[in-house]
């Protein structure tokens, strides 16, 4: 590993560069494609997020790829191995519509920083408020978790930190079945994520992958792609929160089974290798749309 030696305090008061960009349709509909929607050209639901036009709706998940600063951690500064980063939990939630053209800031931050104990890495969790640059208005905020292996030591040691675990008693109320592509990490990089581990396979094999893994990213979209196909029709502006943590890798072709409770419960299964990738999801739905 090259850079900078390891340094929690370093890392904790971080002053990432502000990202500014302007957000097109066509932007949101390259997105939209890169999670799976389109591949049934006959789903008018579907179609109106990745036909580009100045009217159409924004997929939920698309502010994870909004003013984002790409793969940071990554980077030589922060003295961590990419190669051992492992992405453990995402959030997004949404304040307000998405305007196109016009111009977005994003503002990411280390909000927590423990150490698990030697051996065990570190938790690592980081926030991105996304901030409309006309209005000052905060329209969507993503929050992430990663495990940081090797990197550790510094204390003090948390126990384990406490997390409430979803229990999925009873049968779901809707199941839904998502096909990957071998080539959508590929397409999925587009968004601004170049982390090799999900395009290189020398890079994923060094990091005990048979091959490169989908991104976290992209298997938190195919799962707001399911709840949004079941629960609202459609209907984009009535998810107002997602959130889940990972289990398990995804790989490109992999095929997906989201599991659904109305009470805001979901999980997701990788069916041809029987292992549960996605696990303690959660959604809020609101009877109205976004003001």
């Amino acid at each position: 590993m090259g850079g900078l030696k390891f340094d929690p305090e370093r890392l904790r008061r971080a002053s990432l560069p502000e990202i500014r960009q302007s957000v097109s349709p066509e932007m949101a509909a390259l997105y939209a494609l890169s999670i799976g929607l389109g591949q049934d050209p006959l789903d008018p639901g579907a179609l109106q997020f990745v036909v580009a036009a100045d009217t159409m709706p924004c997929v939920p998940s698309f502010p994870l790829v909004v003013a984002y600063p790409g793969f940071w951690l990554g980077e030589a500064w922060t003295g961590t191995d990419a190669k051992r980063i492992l992405h453990r939990g995402q959030r997004v939630e949404w304040f307000a519509p998405i305007p196109w053209r016009s111009e977005l800031i994003g503002r990411t931050r280390v909000t927590k920083l423990s150490d698990r104990g030697a051996g065990k890495g570190s938790v690592m969790h980081s926030e991105r408020s996304i901030v409309d640059a006309a209005s000052g208005l905060e329209v969507a905020r993503v929050s992430q978790t990663h495990v940081l292996r090797g990197n550790d030591g510094f204390g003090p040691v948390i126990a384990r930190e406490s997390e409430p675990v979803v229990a999925f008693d009873g049968a779901p109320a809707h199941v839904v079945e998502s096909n990957t592509r071998p080539e959508q990490a590929l397409l999925y990089r587009l968004n601004g994520d170049s982390n090799p581990l999900h395009w290189d396979p020398a890079v994923a094999r060094a990091a005990g992958f048979e091959r490169p893994i989908l991104h976290g990213m992209c298997t938190f979209g195919v799962a707001c792609h399911a709840i949004l196909r079941a629960t609202c029709d459609y209907e984009a502006s009535r998810l107002r929160a997602v959130e889940m943590k990972f289990s398990a890798p995804v790989y490109p072709g992999d095929s997906l089974r989201t599991e659904i409770w109305n009470d805001g419960r979901f999980r997701v299964f990788a069916i041809e290798r029987g292992l549960w990738v996605a696990t303690d999801g959660r959604f809020t739905l609101a009877a109205g749309n976004l003001d």
